[in-house]
């Protein structure tokens, strides 16, 4: 399953490629919390719908009510999808961003293999991988001084 859900994310980054932007341009706002390194090699996409794989196979996992979720965004590896409304929600993309380092640190199937885990186990609003994103980005929100994210996440995960 694992396999089958990664090479759907590969396919599916193929698909929307030239439509993706860099995320640099949040250098300046999240100055002190992410890297400017980290940001050039981190995208996004802005979309009507968030893509999703719909296998009857995670829906016998379990995993219907995430599946059919109305999310603003998702994150697939280095890309993550936000919805057209909220394409302008500063503090989504520093959500996502949360775990586009967590797919990197961890790896895709890794990544894929923990989250469905966590989400069986505690369901979404209280798996530990969205608890640190809500965590850091509630920080955010707060204006506090800035959190080096990437260490954080490293230092947690």
């Amino acid at each position: 399953m694992l396999e089958k859900i990664n090479q759907w994310i590969d396919q599916t980054l193929i698909d929307f490629k030239d439509k993706r932007q860099s995320c640099d341009r949040f250098r300046g706002e999240f100055a002190g919390y992410y890297s400017e390194s980290f940001l050039c090699r981190s995208y996004f996409v802005v979309v009507n719908d968030i893509p999703k794989p719909k296998f009857p196979e995670l829906y016998q996992m379990g995993l219907g009510d995430f599946v059919d979720m109305q999310a603003a965004g998702i994150t697939y590896k280095d890309t993550y999808f936000v919805k057209a409304p909220y394409a302008g929600d500063s503090s989504l993309h520093f959500h996502e961003l949360v775990h586009v380092h967590q797919w990197s640190l961890l790896g895709a199937e890794a990544f894929i293999q923990r989250y469905i885990t966590e989400i069986q186990t505690h369901g979404y609003n209280d798996a530990p991988l969205e608890q640190m994103a809500y965590r850091l980005q509630d920080r955010f929100e707060e204006s506090t001084a800035p959190t080096d994210v990437l260490n954080y996440v490293q230092k947690h995960l």
